[in-house]
Order: structure tokens, then sequence, then C-alpha cells
């Protein structure tokens, strides 16, 4: 079979073949990749063929699929520059996104009526040995309680301002049963409101997060597990032993982790100069500490403008026979000359795994199972069934370059039967305020 009987909608779209496409636009068409991993909506996108990319959007083209090299046709469209598409793939993104979480939530419920009720308390915590970061760096103990198909988190952080974390009293509720409209809520116990969290964003906020996406890197990055290690942490001076301690209620065996590699990849062909010193600075300050809230700020500043779109890349001249003949991996320029800057850092991490511990790393695989996509839960599950140690992981401790350290603890956990009812409830005295958390 020649490529061109195998990707009728690949050549059709690469040659702006507007009368051929319609008689393409089935499922095992869309969703096919080509050698180079490219769908026909990358193919549009990589080559600004605006018409392409309406009909394949129209027909259910998937925006968040990736290439060989890693991109998604969202990542194009931001090195070609054109506003107006990144304003449609993002828009196509969200909404696929959310009919995804729907067509699973079904799933979802029957994975958390599974699992036994519990209450349980989880610290995470920034750290670095830098001081005037560390002033910085978030804490805090979440209490996250689980009854039925229902789970409510527990907070004390509340908002980020002027380098400074805002504390309170903050209480997320998720009702497996709710609309999904009114499925999430946060409460402010404090004040005695609640909002429930938009389903849909509002113009205003895809508008804002396009001027995002436009000014800052393209970046892909993928943890790689391949050659990852386990190895039992030792203690003592003189006689060395495995290291076992408790961690909050639980009895822990330390290891530490190997061989684990972040591979990350940042183009920028789409930024200017100003772009590139403005990111630039923004890294440089936090990395310093500086507190840019300091300085004397407008209460009532202009919005600044919105960015335009680019000057379109030159014409490709790639033939259709010479992209689809080039061997996989080579794939020819099709768009905006690419400027890419990849690194792999190694982490080293210490874990904490305890074997009695009541509740089993399957049960939360089989939540995860239906929350991500199947591709990468298939990878999580054989990762934990194959590698990690056994018990369950009650403390993790990983460095992130080049001056922090994450650390997750589990301090309690109890299976629950007792729960009230309406602790899942927003309470008859608490008001409506749908502005009180204007970031969701």
């Amino acid at each position: 079979m020649s490529y061109e009987d195998k990707y009728p909608l690949h050549k059709s779209v690469f040659i702006n073949d507007l009368k051929r496409i319609p008689q393409f636009l089935k499922p095992r068409y869309i969703n096919a990749k080509d050698i180079h991993g490219n769908t026909p909506l990358h193919l549009a996108v990589m080559l600004g063929h605006k018409e392409c990319i309406q009909l394949l959007l129209a027909h259910g083209a998937p925006v968040k699929v990736k290439n060989s090299q890693g991109w998604s046709p969202l990542a194009e469209a931001i090195s070609y520059g054109d506003r107006q598409t990144i304003t449609c793939l993002l828009r196509k993104l969200k909404k696929q996104s959310r009919e995804a979480m729907e067509i699973r939530r079904p799933d979802l419920i029957r994975a958390l009526n599974s699992i036994g009720n519990f209450s349980m308390k989880l610290k995470w915590d920034f750290q670095s040995w830098v001081p005037l970061v560390s002033r910085y760096l978030p804490s805090d103990v979440c209490t996250i309680q689980k009854k039925g198909c229902n789970i409510r988190l527990d907070t004390t952080l509340v908002d980020f301002s002027d380098m400074k974390w805002e504390r309170g009293d903050i209480s997320f509720v998720f009702m497996g049963d709710a609309k999904p409209s009114q499925s999430l809520t946060v409460m402010d116990n404090k004040m005695k409101v609640y909002q429930r969290l938009r389903y849909e964003e509002s113009e205003v906020e895809i508008e804002d997060e396009v001027d995002i996406l436009m000014s800052q890197d393209i970046v892909a990055a993928q943890m790689s597990t391949k050659s990852i290690t386990f190895t039992r942490a030792q203690s003592g001076w003189l006689f060395r032993e495995d290291k076992t301690e408790m961690v909050g209620p639980f009895m822990a065996d330390f290891y530490y982790i190997g061989g684990l590699y972040l591979e990350s990849r940042k183009r920028r062909e789409h930024l200017t100069s100003e772009d590139l010193q403005r990111n630039r600075a923004i890294l440089e300050n936090f990395a310093h500490g500086a507190v840019t809230g300091s300085m004397a700020v407008d209460p009532y500043p202009e919005p600044p403008p919105r960015r335009r779109s680019l000057p379109p890349p030159s014409k490709c001249t790639v033939t259709w026979d010479e992209y689809i003949n080039c061997p996989s991996g080579e794939l020819p320029n099709l768009g905006r000359e690419i400027k890419c800057k990849g690194s792999t850092k190694a982490y080293k991490a210490t874990l904490a795994m305890d074997e009695q511990f009541p509740l089993s790393v399957e049960s939360l695989l089989n939540v995860l199972e239906v929350i991500a996509p199947f591709k990468h839960f298939r990878k999580l599950r054989e990762f934990v069934q194959m590698k990690l140690p056994p018990g369950f992981p009650v403390k993790l401790d990983i460095p992130i370059p080049p001056f922090v350290t994450a650390r997750i603890t589990f301090q309690d956990f109890q299976f629950d039967d007792n729960l009230a009812d309406d602790l899942f409830e927003v309470p008859s005295d608490y008001a409506d305020d749908p502005n009180r958390f204007p970031e969701f």
C-alpha cells in the first residue's frame, strides 16, 4: 500500500485540497498518525491551512495528541504564531478534556465507591538551602476525607501574592453524584461563603491564557523511569543496617531512588528578544528571593495589550513526496525554523514505604485508571507492579533543581465509616459568592 493510500487525509491536508478532504473526515483517518507521528491536524497547523484546521476540529480531531518529537498541534500553533488558531485550538482542547472526563465519570464514581471511607492527613512542603527563597516556599497539612463518591480536602493555603502565601481555612468538596457544573465547590470557612467552580473558562480567561502561551517557551517534558533503581538506605556509623524509621504513625523502610531522569526540550522560535529577557529576569528574581511586591503598584493598572499574531513563516517548499518519504525521525521543517534546546537532568530521591499501610497502592491505581489517559496509566501500573518496593509510599523527598526539594508525607490514615454527610455539603449559613475566588 502506498503512503497516498495509507494517509489520504494527510496528503489532502498537506496540499490543501479542500474539495477532497470531506470524503476522508472519518475517525480512522482523522486520528491516524503518519510515519513522523503527525496527525492531519498537526500538518494543517504547521502549514497554516486555516480552512483545514476548522474542518478537522469540527469533526473531532484530537488536540492533545503528540507527534514523534513530543509536540502537540497546540505547540505547533504557538510556533506558527497565529493568535486566532491558538485560541481556537485551546478552546477545543479544554472542551475535549471536559468531554473525556464526563465519559470517565461513571467509572470514577464506581472506583471511589469501591474504596472504604477514610480520613487522612497529608503534609507537603518545599525546602531550599537558599535562605531567602525558603521564606517564600509553601507548606501545608491537608486533611482529605472520602465517603462514598464524595471527597473533601481542607487546606490552609488560600492565595499567593506579593511573594507571600495567604493563610486561611479553605475546603474543596467534590460531589460525584452532582451535575458537572455543581460537582466541585470551594468554601471559605472564615468568611462563610462558597463558590461553585466554573465548568468553563470565560472569554477573558481564554485570552489571558493565550497571551501566556505566546510569551513563554514551548515545553515538552517526560520523566524517564527505564533505568530507575531502588536501593535500601543504610543507617549507622560502625554497624550499617537497613534504615527503618517512624514516619508519623507508620514504620517505614527507606530507599534511595536512582536512575530517574527528566528529559525536557524548549522551543523559542516564536519569542522576541524582549520576551527572552523578561522571562530570564523573572527566573533570576525568584532564584535570589527578590520580593517584587515591595514596590509601589498602581491599584488600577491598565490591562496590557493582547499579543498580536506573528508574521507567518516563509511558505513551505517541501513537497508531499519529500515529506512522507523522509526517514522517521528526520522530519523536514514545515513551518517556522525551529529553535530547540534539550536537557536531561538526573534526580536522586528518597522514598519511605510502609508494608502495613491500611490502603493499597492498587486501590489508588483503580481511581487513577479512570482519570488518566490509558497509555500513561498503563505505564504507571507497570512501573508500580514491577519496580516499586513493597508497601505504600508514606514519604517522598525529591529535589527540584537547582535549589528546591519537595517533600510529601502521610501523617495519618484511618478508615472511617462514621463520617458525617454534612461534611460534603455547603452549610446553610454560607452565602454564595461567585467572586470570592476569581482564579476559579
